[in-house]
């Protein structure tokens, strides 16, 4: 009767200590969406601001249609794909990922020609989009990091015992992908800037 007593007892411990995650799983399900979706937010807010700057600059630059055409076409490719958090996938995120850095490339080669431009650097309605920019850009990396912390939260309310326990074996929720930079981002933060006087 008392190894009984002590069964039943741990039993109902190691049900109350994993329920106490099948609540979690929800909240931060929701908070991952919630992130996810304030990344996309920002990227259309970039997307947005991408029409005015490339007017802006064709005024003063009209020979580096090259330049002009890829973040044109970058913006094209990254307003058509989107991420639904329901449904995300690994090669999904993957994929969002280098559509965005592709554009986040495009526009970093944009911006370097006002460096030629003395006359752009000084222009207003430039100053202002140029900004703008750097404020969302700021955004963005705010949102991936708050992505980051709720996936990882998640992930360890999956994978942590005893939370665990319940939540990926008996409900079979399973890890969510992280956040990572594209192989060509990863290029070019490994690349040693130039320096040039």
């Amino acid at each position: 009767m008392k190894s009984f007593l002590m069964v039943l007892t741990a039993i109902m411990a190691t049900v109350f200590l994993t329920s106490c995650g099948m609540q979690s799983i929800p909240q931060s399900r929701n908070d991952v969406d919630a992130s996810l979706a304030e990344i996309t937010n920002q990227y259309k807010r970039r997307a947005d601001l991408i029409p005015n700057l490339v007017g802006t600059v064709k005024g003063y630059a009209s020979h580096e249609k090259d330049t002009l055409t890829a973040v044109t076409e970058a913006r094209a490719k990254a307003t058509q794909l989107t991420v639904d958090a329901s449904s995300l996938s690994p090669e999904k995120l993957q994929n969002f990922r280098k559509v965005q850095g592709d554009l986040s490339m495009a526009l970093g080669k944009l911006m370097s020609i006002a460096e030629n431009y003395p006359q752009l650097k000084a222009d207003a309605q430039f100053r202002d989009l140029q900004a703008q920019l750097e404020g969302t850009e700021n955004r963005i990396t705010v949102a991936r990091n708050r992505y980051i912390e709720s996936v990882k939260n998640f992930n360890n309310l999956v994978t942590v015992p005893p939370t665990s326990w319940m939540n990926s074996i008996m409900y079979k929720h399973e890890k969510m992908p992280q956040w990572d930079v594209s192989p060509e981002e990863k290029a070019q933060v490994e690349k040693a800037p130039e320096v040039k006087f």
